[in-house]
C-alpha cells in the first residue's frame, strides 16, 4: 500500500467516525439543483509526506498527475489568474466571460512587493531567499490577501506554502483554510508534492518533507457512499517520480518535465457531483 493510499484511508476514516455535521446550519456552498451541500468535517488534520521517501500518489483511483502538475504551475509559474492560460477546466465553474478568477492564486503570487535587495514577487522572493539565505526561517508565501478578498472569485484554499532548509532537504508546510476532501485531496498533495521537488532542484537541494496542514477537512453529504466504497478498493505501491534533471532554471518546467514510472491505479471511475 502506498503511503497516501495508507493516509488517505485514514483520514476519511477518521472523518466519518469523528467529525462533525454541518446540517444545522446555514451553508455557502450548493449542489448543482439548489440543494444546500452539507459536509461531516474534522477540524486540523496534520499529514506528513516523506519526499525522499515515496511520491504521494494516491492509487485507490486514479490521479490525473499532469493535470495537477498543469495547475500548478498555473498558478507558481505562470501566475495566471485566467483559465484561458490553462490547459485544464478545473476552474472553468469560477471564471467570468474573460476567463478571469479575479485578483486569486496566481495573481497574488506575480505582485511584486519591496525588499531591501530590491522587487521580487512571492514565487522569486522563495527562490531568492533558497539561494541565497538557505538559513532563513521567512521563506513562505500567502495568497489570503485580505485587502483583495473582495475581488476573488473564490478565496484561496490552499494559501500558505512555508519553506525550511534543513542541511541539503528542502522541506515545507502546505496550509489549506478548507479542503473538499473526495474531489481535492489527492490533487493537491501531488501537486505541492512536485511543486517542492521543483524547487528543491533548481536551489541544489533534495526533496524533504511536506507538512500538510488542512484546518477544515470535510466529506460532502452526496460524497460520503462513494469515498466509503473507495477506501475498500486495492491500494497498490507507489510509482517512482521522474523529474527532467537538466532543469535549473524553475521557469524551464514543463509539464513534460515530470512521469511517473510504474503508476498502478484502480481502473474503475469514480463518479461524484462537485458543490459550488
Amino acid at each position: 500500500m502506498s503511503r497516501a493510499d495508507e493516509i488517505f484511508i485514514s483520514n476519511v476514516k477518521d472523518i466519518l467516525e469523528n467529525g462533525i455535521s454541518d446540517e444545522n446550519m446555514e451553508v455557502r456552498p450548493k449542489w448543482q439543483d439548489g440543494t444546500p451541500a452539507h459536509t461531516i468535517k474534522k477540524f486540523g488534520i496534520v499529514n506528513r509526506y516523506d519526499l525522499a521517501e515515496e511520491f504521494p500518489i494516491i492509487t485507490l483511483r486514479r490521479t490525473f498527475f499532469k493535470t495537477a502538475v498543469k495547475e500548478i504551475l498555473w498558478i507558481w509559474q505562470k501566475k495566471s489568474n485566467n483559465i484561458n492560460d490553462l490547459d485544464a477546466h478545473i476552474w472553468d465553474s469560477w471564471a467570468d466571460e474573460r476567463g478571469s478568477i479575479g485578483k486569486a492564486y496566481g495573481y497574488q503570487l506575480g505582485v511584486k512587493h519591496r525588499y531591501p535587495e530590491g522587487e521580487f514577487d512571492q514565487v522569486d522572493r522563495v527562490l531568492y531567499d533558497l539561494k541565497n539565505n538557505p538559513a532563513s526561517r521567512r521563506i513562505l508565501t500567502n495568497l489570503y490577501n485580505h485587502h483583495d478578498l473582495s475581488e476573488m472569485h473564490l478565496y484561496p484554499c490552499a494559501y500558505s506554502m512555508t519553506f525550511n532548509v534543513s542541511g541539503n532537504r528542502l522541506n515545507a508546510v502546505l496550509n489549506q483554510r478548507s479542503q473538499d476532501f473526495l474531489a481535492a485531496n489527492g490533487i493537491n498533495v501531488c501537486q505541492y508534492a512536485a511543486l517542492v521537488h521543483m524547487f528543491a532542484q533548481v536551489s541544489g537541494l533534495e526533496a524533504g518533507e511536506l507538512v500538510h496542514v488542512i484546518a477544515d477537512a470535510h466529506i460532502y453529504d452526496r460524497h460520503i457512499p462513494v469515498i466509503k466504497e473507495l477506501i475498500e478498493r486495492k491500494s497498490h505501491p507507489a510509482p517512482k517520480f521522474i523529474i527532467d534533471k537538466s532543469v535549473t532554471d524553475f521557469y524551464g518546467f514543463t509539464p513534460d518535465s515530470f512521469a511517473l514510472e510504474g503508476y498502478e491505479y484502480n481502473e474503475e471511475k469514480v463518479k461524484f457531483p462537485v458543490a459550488i
